[in-house]
C-alpha cells in the first residue's frame, strides 16, 4: 500500500530525528506540514519565509540525505509559506498552484564554476566563479550597535579598495552568533558589485580542508593552489576548525602568502583572538596579526531590540510590547538565539492557534535560555561567590594576593561576565577596582581551569547553581 505525505514525512522525522539535536528538531521540523508527494516532488508548508530560509541554509544537507533515503535519488523538495492566512513561494522556488505550472528555478547559474566541488573546479579557474556569497547578507540588514561597530566600519572599508589598505588580512572573531559570517558575506557582495572584475570567493574553514584532502587524493595539489592563487578576495570563514591540521596549515600558509604578496584582501573569522589559537603554527598565528584584529561581542540591548524589531516587521508579526521587552532582555547571548526564538514563537503559535502572549514567550524562551541570570547583579554575584567560600566581601577588594582571595575575585568576574551584561571595563570597576585588562586575563584563567580541571569545574558547577537558587 503506498504512503501519503503525511506517511511519509513521519518516515523523514524519524531519520532526522537522530541527526540534529532535540531543541533544533522541535523548532524546525516539527512544525513543518506535509501537502503532498506527486511526481517525484515532495511539497511541504513552513510557518514563514524566514523558516523557510533558514532551513534551507542551516538543514539543507540534512533535508537531501532524508529524502534520498525516504523517497529515493531525484525527488525535488518544494516549499509552501503561509503567511497571515496565505500561501506563497519563497524567492528562488516556484509553488503549484491549482490551475498553474511548475517552474524550477536553479539556485546556482550553471555556466559558473562551483568552487565547492573540488578538484574538478580547480581546473577551470579561468572560467566565471561562483563565489558562494549569499546575498541576503548585506550591509543593509547587517544592524549596528556598539558590539559590531568596529568590525562593521573597517568591512565597509575594505569593499572600496580591496587589498589595497592597512586592514589586510582582515581578522574578525567572537562568538558564535553574533554576525561574523553575514559581515563577512556583506563584504564580499559589497566588493563583488563594485569590483565586478575581481574573483570573489567565500569558504569555511571545513570546506577548504576537504577540498585539500580530495586534490591531494587524487594527486591534483597543484590545481588546487593555482585556483586559490587566481583568487582577488578570499573569506575563510572559521579558521579555528584548522587548529590541529598541520598539512592543510601549511598549504594555506603558502596560499596566504602569495595572495597577501601581490595585495589581494583576505578576510578571516575565528572565534578567538589569533594569541588565543593553540594548536595552530606560530608562522600562521603571526601573519594572522599582521593587519586589522577586531572584534564583535554580544549584542547589547539596544541591538538585540532593533534586530528583533525587524525580524517582527520583516515577518508580518504582531506582537505586544511586554512580549518583545520579555525576549529583548532574556534572550542576550547572540543573534542566532533571537532568531530561533521567533521562529520557535511562531511555529507554536501556529500549531497551537494561539497568540504569541507572555506565556507563551517564556515557556519558549525557557527551553532555550536561563531566564534566572538577567535577575542577577555584579554585587549578588560577589556576595554568593564570597559566601560559597567563606570569605568576607570586602577582601575582594583588596589588592591581596593571597591565592583564595585571588581565585574568589577571578572567579567573581568571570561568572559577572556571563550572567550580566556588564563590560569588562565596569566589572572591574566593581570587582576591587581593577582594569579591562585584569578582568580579561581573569575570565581567561578562570574558562582554562575549567577546560583542564576537574574539580575546578565542579567547583564552579556548584557555584553556578547557587546563583539559580
Amino acid at each position: 500500500m503506498q504512503k501519503d505525505s503525511k506517511q511519509l514525512w513521519e518516515d523523514c522525522l524519524t531519520v532526522i530525528r537522530d541527526i540534529v539535536p532535540q531543541a533544533a528538531f522541535e523548532a524546525w521540523f516539527k512544525p513543518v506540514i506535509p501537502l503532498s508527494y506527486e511526481e517525484h516532488k515532495f511539497t511541504i508548508q513552513v510557518p514563514s519565509q524566514f523558516f523557510y530560509e533558514y532551513l534551507e541554509e542551516k538543514y539543507v544537507s540534512v533535508l537531501k540525505m532524508t529524502l534520498n533515503r525516504v523517497f529515493g535519488e531525484g525527488t525535488t523538495l518544494k516549499y509552501r509559506v503561509m503567511v497571515s492566512g496565505q500561501t506563497k513561494a519563497p524567492n528562488g522556488y516556484s509553488i503549484t498552484y491549482p490551475g498553474e505550472e511548475s517552474k524550477t528555478i536553479p539556485s546556482h547559474t550553471p555556466n559558473k564554476v562551483d568552487a565547492t566541488k573540488a578538484p574538478g573546479a580547480f581546473k577551470v579557474a579561468s572560467q566565471d566563479l561562483d563565489s558562494q556569497l549569499n546575498p541576503r547578507y548585506n550591509f543593509e540588514n547587517f544592524f549596528e550597535g556598539e558590539s559590531n561597530k568596529l568590525v562593521r566600519a573597517v568591512s565597509e572599508k575594505i569593499t572600496l579598495d580591496p587589498g589595497k589598505t592597512a586592514f589586510n588580512p582582515l581578522f574578525i572573531y567572537g562568538p558564535s552568533g553574533v554576525g561574523k559570517t553575514h559581515v563577512c558575506h556583506a563584504a564580499g557582495v559589497k566588493i563583488r558589485d563594485l569590483h565586478p572584475e575581481k574573483r570573489v570567493l567565500y569558504v569555511s574553514a571545513n570546506l577548504f580542508r576537504l577540498q585539500y584532502t580530495d586534490a591531494v587524493r587524487k594527486n591534483v595539489t597543484n590545481d588546487f593552489l593555482s585556483f586559490y592563487q587566481s583568487i582577488d578576495v578570499l573569506i575563510l570563514d572559521d579558521i579555528h576548525e584548522l587548529i590541529g591540521l598541520t598539512k592543510t596549515q601549511e598549504i594555506f600558509f603558502q596560499i596566504f602568502n602569495n595572495l597577501h604578496q601581490l595585495r589581494k584582501q583576505l578576510v578571516l573569522t575565528c572565534d578567538r583572538a589569533p594569541v588565543d589559537l593553540q594548536g595552530m603554527e606560530e608562522r600562521l598565528i603571526s601573519r594572522l596579526k599582521w593587519g586589522m584584529t577586531a572584534q564583535i561581542e554580544r549584542p547589547d540591548l539596544a541591538l538585540r531590540k532593533k534586530i528583533l524589531r525587524n525580524k517582527i516587521n520583516h515577518e508580518g508579526l504582531e506582537m505586544a510590547e511586554d512580549v518583545f521587552e520579555f525576549i529583548s532582555e532574556n534572550v542576550t547571548e547572540n543573534v542566532r538565539d533571537l532568531e530561533g526564538i521567533l521562529v520557535s514563537l511562531m511555529a507554536n503559535s501556529v500549531i497551537t492557534n494561539k497568540e504569541i502572549d507572555l506565556t507563551l514567550a517564556r515557556q519558549v524562551i525557557s527551553q532555550t535560555v536561563r531566564l534566572e541570570k538577567r535577575q542577577l547583579t555584579i554585587k549578588k554575584i560577589q556576595e554568593i561567590v564570597c559566601r560559597f567560600f567563606n570569605l568576607d566581601e570586602a577582601l575582594i577588594q583588596t589588592k591581596s594576593r593571597k591565592r583564595e582571595i585571588v581565585q574568589a575575585r577571578q572567579i567573581t568576574m568571570f561568572l559577572a561576565k556571563k550572567y550580566t551584561e556588564s563590560s569588562f571595563a565596569h566589572i572591574g570597576k566593581v570587582v576591587g577596582g581593577k582594569d579591562h585588562a585584569t578582568v580579561l586575563h581573569a575570565c581567561k584563567t578562570v574558562k582554562d581551569q575549567i577546560e583542564i580541571s576537574k574539580t575546578f569545574r565542579s567547583t564552579m558547577e556548584a557555584i553556578e547553581g547557587c546563583l539559580k537558587q
